[in-house]
């Protein structure tokens, strides 16, 4: 069996005091308890560790060679359970945090910015990433947290809301005389359709709302940015569905004009997901809690 590492540590405390009474003081034991700790140690390893003489004792030639390792290896554990601890204090560490492109630029960045301002020397590794690939990428462990679009339903997965959200239908200006009263979603459903691609969760949102009062949409054009919905509908490729509060910068500068609905499509959530069963780093809930304005 191998030696324990209580072990180890007896032996370099005696190696470098040169005395079992000075050692047995300084670890706050007895000193028959420490000789017996390295009678158990030399009988395990099969070697002779210490030479005693009338003045304490000194390190054999194999008690010097065990020596080198064991120390350095004992202090690379004490340097590892004080990273531990400045990472716990957020003094050190990173963090892997995953994000779409959208939220990410129009939802994230300032609040990125200030977790950084205020922990500098945590490291921030952001990984993008559509939201059903961000949800495995948590359940494998290779991403400490996600924001994601919601609803996500999944048993392994903690959810927590940070923000309302709303899709809605615009237009370049070609439409709009098309759209100065209300209109119905089936009138939408009509219209030459841009949308997200199939797999984003916030396309499958509106398509599941759409197929619940019996319409069925089929678009012209699927695209794989919301940056892009609002360019294409801007020049008048036909009508996309994009989330309101990441597009006020179009629909300000009448870019893009928003289509009055007569049966607005319910509101959704953003907000973090992450392991249920796994405790959230301190890296991660200070994200959480700067996000949630708890900070």
């Amino acid at each position: 069996m191998a030696p324990k590492l209580e072990q180890y540590r007896i032996f370099c405390e005696v190696a470098k005091c040169r005395s079992f009474s000075r050692a047995a003081r300084d670890l706050y034991m007895t000193q028959p308890a420490v000789s017996q700790a390295i009678m158990n140690l030399e009988n395990e390893l099969g070697i002779r560790l210490f030479t005693r003489t009338s003045k304490g004792v000194t390190l054999t030639n194999d008690g010097h060679l065990l020596f080198e390792h064991v120390n350095s290896a004992l202090n690379l554990i004490h340097q590892g359970e004080n990273k531990l601890l400045e990472s716990r204090n957020l003094k050190v560490g990173e963090m892997k945090v995953g994000v779409g492109d959208t939220i990410s630029k129009h939802f994230m960045l300032p609040y990125l910015e200030v977790f950084r301002s205020q922990f500098p020397n945590i490291k921030l590794n952001i990984i993008n990433r559509t939201t059903t690939e961000l949800c495995m990428l948590v359940k494998s462990g290779e991403i400490d947290i996600a924001v994601c679009n919601f609803p996500i339903k999944d048993d392994a997965l903690e959810t927590r809301e940070c923000a309302e959200i709303h899709d809605i239908f615009v237009c370049g200006d070609k439409y709009v005389e098309d759209f100065r009263e209300p209109a119905g979603l089936n009138v939408i459903a009509g219209m030459p359709l841009i949308l997200l691609e199939r797999k984003s969760n916030s396309r499958l949102y509106v398509e599941k709302y759409l197929m619940s009062q019996g319409i069925r949409v089929t678009p012209e054009i699927e695209l794989g940015s919301h940056d892009l919905l609002l360019e294409f509908a801007r020049f008048n490729f036909g009508i996309a569905c994009v989330v309101e509060e990441f597009s006020r910068e179009y629909l300000e500068s009448s870019r893009v004009f928003r289509i009055r609905l007569t049966q607005e499509i319910p509101p959704r959530s953003i907000g973090f997901c992450y392991l249920r069963s796994v405790p959230l780093s301190p890296a991660a809930q200070k994200l959480v809690e700067v996000v949630s304005g708890e900070n």
